[in-house]
């Protein structure tokens, strides 16, 4: 397979790889918080980290995968 077979180039695969770390990353942070005998409360699952900060990094390697996919690669001409 040649160079000019893939859809992307090579900066293309990476930000995807990025984007990827950076999905998984925040799903990370959304985990967690469950109680220990599994039928009480737990407040934690109300923790910033899960509201605010988790759903943004989320959003952000979602934003950036569409860039890595619309990007125009040096490497690849267009036609």
């Amino acid at each position: 397979m040649s160079k000019e077979d893939f859809a992307f180039g090579k900066e293309n695969f990476i930000l995807i790889a990025i984007s990827v770390v950076i999905i998984i990353t925040g799903f990370a942070l959304m985990s967690g918080g469950a109680s220990e005998e599994g039928v009480s409360f737990n407040k934690a699952i109300f923790s910033t980290r899960r509201i605010a900060v988790a759903p943004v990094v989320c959003m952000i390697g979602f934003g950036l995968m569409i860039v890595a996919i619309l990007k125009n690669s040096k490497d690849k001409k267009s036609v």
